[in-house]
């Protein structure tokens, strides 16, 4: 994994306790020189700081989002909820505010691998839903024959869907699907989740067709026919 923290203490402490578990670290200080890095080396997984020298760190999740699908979790010592919705809305799979426990940080790696391994959720199938195509096997998403780039925690949510096409699934089921990824207090994620997956899927994400709104109950996934 690449972990981009500027203060030295506590990255040499972290990447102490994450290589005695097995996971092997490459740390960074700057911003400016993560997106070089991911291509460099590919790793499972970011471990992000947020305010960074070179360039922020929503910037550079940006980038990276931009061409990588790699897990991406943000660690910062901001705990606004609009910086959430930022890092979220940037890319990032997950959000750690510090500071934070060690084998708390240590499991959400785990599981963001995991996931973006497709070593968790149902037995992978394939479900065709008007001109949408979500292949679980293949971890592919089409849309009227074109391919979706979506990161591991839009693919869950999306799966979710996708499994039960016409029916209702509340906020509170749709964060079960991300148990682990996202802080279940932060009631916006799957908000934000949701919008990000409309953008890449709906002709017009503001008056979406296929991944609807129903007030006060949650979310449904539609062919899109009228």
């Amino acid at each position: 994994m690449l972990y981009v923290e500027d203060d030295e203490r506590l990255a040499k402490l972290t990447t102490e306790y994450l290589q005695s578990h097995g996971l092997e670290v490459h740390w960074i200080s700057r911003g400016d020189r993560a997106l070089a890095e991911v291509q460099h080396f590919h790793p499972d997984l970011v471990l992000l700081d947020l305010m960074l020298p070179g360039v922020h760190g929503l910037e550079v999740c940006r980038q990276i989002r931009a061409r990588h699908d790699v897990p991406i979790i943000m660690v910062t010592a901001r705990t606004e909820s609009e910086d959430h919705v930022r890092g979220l809305d940037g890319g990032a799979d997950d959000y750690v505010p510090k500071p934070f426990q060690s084998r708390e940080l240590l499991a959400r790696i785990h599981a963001q691998v995991r996931r973006a391994r497709g070593d968790v959720g149902p037995k992978p199938e394939r479900f065709v839903i008007g001109e949408l195509v979500v292949d679980l096997s293949a971890r592919v998403v089409t849309m009227r024959g074109a391919p979706v780039a979506l990161t591991t925690n839009e693919l869950a949510v999306l799966a979710a869907l996708a499994q039960r096409p016409g029916r209702v699934l509340s906020r509170d089921e749709l964060l079960q699907v991300v148990h682990g990824a996202l802080d279940e207090a932060f009631d916006r994620s799957i908000d934000v989740l949701i919008s990000r997956i409309r953008g890449k899927l709906e002709e017009d994400p503001k008056n979406p067709r296929l991944v609807k709104t129903v007030r006060g109950a949650g979310y449904v996934l539609t062919s899109g026919e009228s």
